[in-house]
């Protein structure tokens, strides 16, 4: 079977992550595709990318840059042009300081590169594109002025859920960021902010962030099928802490 899986947002949940590669019975032969924010929130952010690092050198895999992951690089790096460590801290970036305590030198060097090395975005030889939050330029990702947006952005979500179902997508009022791609995988914004808690299709924009910095889930996707695998809520997995919370 060579299955190509979509996997949601993880925000330092190893523990979950591990559970998803047992539930959708994950092998060498699939292709996995991570849409960002590996880490913040709970307090296996480090041991998340030391696993994510070792993945990648025993199947295809491919790597979105989420906020949080450039957050990270740029507290880890020393890098804080724009970066606000407070806000940081009040959005999970706390629980990943603390992680770090115990992590050597040569670790977080290791960290750094692989977080440097994060695609913005992934276009699929069938015209799918994986990025962790959207684009805002209505040509397409090519084209986008400001790149930090492609981990960002919340109006490509917003505009889906939002969209009017009964205009046609040949009616010049349908959204052309929506007709670029042949499907859109996201990952950002939790569906559970909309009382979902699995992955949800909006127009060609499917959100499998299915909360699991908060009370939700880890998910992966199969991209062809759509079937589905989730976590343990993350809370249950780690009932000492508080996640996002």
């Amino acid at each position: 079977m060579n299955r190509k899986l979509v996997i949601g947002d993880v925000h330092g949940g190893l523990k979950a992550l591990h559970q998803i590669f047992e539930r959708a019975k994950i092998t060498k032969e699939d292709t996995l595709i991570f849409l960002g924010d590996y880490v913040d929130g709970w307090s296996e952010s480090p041991a998340v990318l030391d696993f994510l690092i070792a993945l990648e050198k025993e199947q295809p895999c491919v790597f979105i840059r989420g906020n949080h992951d450039d957050l990270l690089l740029k507290w880890l790096s020393g890098n804080h042009d724009g970066f606000d460590e407070n806000m940081w801290f009040k959005n999970g970036g706390d629980a990943s300081a603390l992680a770090y305590q115990n992590v050597d030198e040569e670790t977080k060097m290791k960290h750094i590169h692989f977080l440097q090395s994060l695609q913005n975005y992934y276009l699929d030889d069938e015209n799918r594109l994986f990025i962790h939050a959207g684009f805002t330029n209505v040509r397409g990702v090519d084209y986008e002025f400001f790149k930090p947006l492609f981990y960002w952005d919340r109006t490509l979500w917003e505009m889906a859920l939002a969209l009017d179902t009964s205009i046609p997508k040949e009616d010049t009022r349908y959204p052309n960021r929506l007709k670029i791609y042949e499907e859109i995988y996201i990952g950002h914004t939790p569906v559970t902010k909309i009382n979902e808690t699995v992955p949800v299709n909006k127009a060609c924009v499917w959100n499998v962030d299915t909360g699991a910095a908060f009370k939700g889930k880890v998910t992966a996707m199969d991209i062809d099928t759509k079937a589905f695998w989730q976590s343990d809520a993350l809370p249950d997995l780690y009932p000492n802490e508080k996640g996002r919370n």
